[in-house]
C-alpha cells in the first residue's frame, strides 16, 4: 500500500517507526487522536509542526523504548484486511437476518434498529416475530401504529419502533417501496443516522460505506493504540478514516460485519481473546500491553433515579352480576400514557411519583379524583428497577382493591362519601332490567377516555410500558391457570 504522506492522506497520521527513526507527522498535514507508533528506541519529534510533545509524548516514548523488539506488521505498507476476511468467514455468526443473498435491505434496516441498545441474543426471537407480521415494507406501511408497536414490546425505547413506522410509510410514498440507495437519500428517513445507513448501504446494497459502531471503535482504538476518547466526534471521525482506508473493495458489507463480530466475540470490553484474534499480530495497544486499557473508558454521566408508586388496582365483580352481565372474575385499571413524551400512548398500571406514605397517598387522592376509591392496599409485592438513557425508575409496586362499582365523583365533597355510593350504585344495577348497562360499561363508561378496566387475560393484548409489561406478563399468566 502506497506511504499516505505521499498520497496527502489524512488518514490517522499514522506511521510505522523501526529503530532510529524520527517520526515525522507535519508532511501528512495530520492530526488524528495524537497517535504515532514507535519502534524502540524512536525519537517523538512534532517541532516541525509549531508543538512540543509534552508530557504525554514522553510518557508514550518511555513505553515505547521499553518494549522488547517484536516484529510488527507495518500497518499502512502491509494490506491486514485479507486476514480479517478469512477470519470472518469461518467464524461468523449465524443471525437470522444474514441468512438471505443478496440481503434484502428492508430485514437488514429492521435488523439494525432492534439492534440499537439492545443485545444481539435478545434480538433474534424479535426479528424473527416482527417478520412473521410484518414480511416487507408494504405489509409493515400498512400496519397500524399500536400493532407495531404492540409487536415491537420488550424491546424498549419505543420511539425506534414508531420512527421506523414513519419511514418505511415515506419508502411506500416516495420510492414506491424501494429503500433508497444513497446515503443522502436515505439518511433523510426518520431514525437512521450515520451508522444505519452505513449498514444498509454497504449490506444490502454493496456499496462502500463504513458502519462504525462501538465495536469498530474499539476495535480500531486497540489496533492503532489510540489513548483518547474514542466516543468524541473528532476521534470517531478519524477512526472512520481509518475503516474506510482498510475496507475490502469487493466486499464492503462483510468487512463492516466482519469488524462487528470481531469486537462483540474476540476484541472484547475487559478482557480481549487475544488468544483468538486474526490481527493480534498486528495489534499496536497488544504489543503495548495495553489490550485492557484500551479503548478509554468515559465515566458515565450519572441519571437521576425517580421513586415511582404503581398500584395494581382491582375490582372484583360480585356472582350476582356474572349471572346478570356475563362478567367474571376480576378486573384492573389501565392508564394510557399521553401521545407524546416517554413511551408514549402505551398503557400502564396507575403510578405516580414518590414512595412509602406519602407515595401510596398521593396516588390513592389521585384514583379518588376519579371516583376510584382504593379500599385496600397491601404491602409493597414487587420493587422494579427499569432504567432508561437519560432516567432510572424506582418502582415500588402495591395491590390495591377497589369497589366492585366505581363512579366517577366530580364534587369534592362527595369524594368521603364514595365507597357508600359505590355499594349503593352496584346493589341497584344488579336490580336492574336486562336492557341495563353492564357493570364492566359501567365502570368504563364512568371514566376519563384515557383509563379503563380489563380484565387479566385481555392485559396482555394491551401495550404496556416498558416495567408495566412485567406485571401484566404475570396476570395473564394467572388467568392462564385459571
Amino acid at each position: 500500500m502506497p506511504d499516505r504522506r505521499a498520497a496527502g492522506s489524512n488518514v490517522a497520521g499514522l506511521r510505522i517507526c523501526g529503530a532510529g527513526d524520527v517520526p515525522d507527522r507535519c508532511a501528512a498535514g495530520s492530526n488524528v487522536a495524537g497517535l504515532r507508533v514507535c519502534g524502540a528506541g524512536d525519537v517523538c519529534d512534532r517541532r516541525r509542526a509549531g508543538q512540543q510533545c509534552g508530557r504525554a509524548a514522553s510518557m508514550r516514548r518511555r513505553r515505547c523504548e521499553a518494549l522488547p523488539k517484536i516484529k510488527i506488521m507495518d500497518l499502512f505498507n502491509e494490506n491486514w484486511t485479507p486476514l480479517l476476511m478469512r477470519w470472518y468467514d469461518i467464524n461468523k455468526r449465524e443471525l437470522p437476518w444474514r441468512v438471505e443473498s443478496p440481503r434484502d435491505p428492508y430485514k437488514v434496516w429492521v435488523s439494525e434498529i432492534m439492534l440499537q441498545q439492545t443485545r444481539v441474543e435478545a434480538v433474534k426471537s424479535y426479528y424473527t416475530n416482527w417478520m412473521e407480521h410484518f414480511p416487507d415494507i408494504p405489509a409493515l406501511a400498512a400496519a397500524e401504529e399500536e400493532d407495531v408497536v404492540r409487536q415491537w414490546q420488550g424491546l424498549g425505547y419505543y420511539s425506534r419502533a414508531r420512527n421506523l413506522h414513519t419511514a418505511v410509510r415515506e419508502v411506500m410514498e416516495k420510492y414506491g417501496g424501494r429503500v433508497p440507495e444513497t446515503r443522502e437519500e436515505i439518511s433523510r428517513l426518520k431514525g437512521i443516522g450515520e451508522y444505519t445507513a452505513g449498514a444498509i448501504l454497504s449490506m444490502a446494497y454493496g456499496k462502500r460505506e463504513t458502519a462504525v459502531d462501538g465495536n469498530v471503535l474499539r476495535v480500531f482504538a486497540r489496533i492503532y493504540d489510540i489513548e483518547e476518547n474514542i466516543l468524541s466526534a473528532r476521534v470517531k471521525k478519524e477512526i472512520t478514516e481509518l475503516v474506510k482506508a482498510r475496507q475490502d473493495v469487493f466486499r464492503p458489507g462483510d468487512f463492516n460485519e466482519a469488524l462487528m463480530d470481531l469486537g462483540a466475540t474476540v476484541c472484547i470490553p475487559g478482557q480481549p481473546r487475544c488468544d483468538a484474534c486474526p490481527l493480534a499480530g498486528l495489534c499496536m495497544a497488544r504489543a503495548a500491553g495495553k489490550e485492557r486499557e484500551i479503548p478509554l473508558r468515559v465515566t458515565k454521566k450519572e441519571v437521576p433515579v425517580e421513586p415511582l408508586t404503581v398500584f395494581v388496582v382491582k375490582a372484583v365483580v360480585p356472582k350476582q352480576e356474572e349471572i346478570a352481565g356475563g362478567l367474571r372474575g376480576t378486573y384492573f385499571l389501565l392508564h394510557r400514557r399521553p401521545d407524546r413524551g416517554l413511551l408514549a400512548g402505551m398503557w400502564e398500571f396507575p403510578s405516580g411519583a414518590g414512595e412509602g406514605k406519602q407515595g401510596r397517598e398521593s396516588l390513592k387522592a389521585v384514583l379518588a379524583d376519579m371516583g376510584v376509591v382504593i379500599r385496600k392496599v397491601s404491602r409493597a409485592s414487587k420493587k422494579i428497577r427499569h432504567v432508561f438513557s437519560h432516567k432510572v425508575w424506582q418502582m415500588s409496586v402495591y395491590e390495591a382493591e377497589a369497589s366492585c362499582a366505581v363512579l366517577r365523583e366530580t364534587a369534592a365533597s362527595q369524594k368521603a362519601a364514595a365507597s357508600r355510593e359505590a355499594e349503593r350504585l352496584c346493589a341497584e344495577s344488579r336490580e336492574a332490567e336486562a336492557g341495563a348497562p353492564s357493570l364492566q360499561e359501567n365502570l368504563n363508561g364512568s371514566l376519563p377516555a384515557d383509563w379503563r378496566w380489563v380484565s387479566a387475560a385481555e392485559a396482555g393484548a394491551y401495550n404496556l410500558a416498558g416495567p408495566h409489561n412485567i406485571i401484566g406478563r404475570e396476570l395473564s399468566l394467572i388467568a392462564c391457570k385459571k
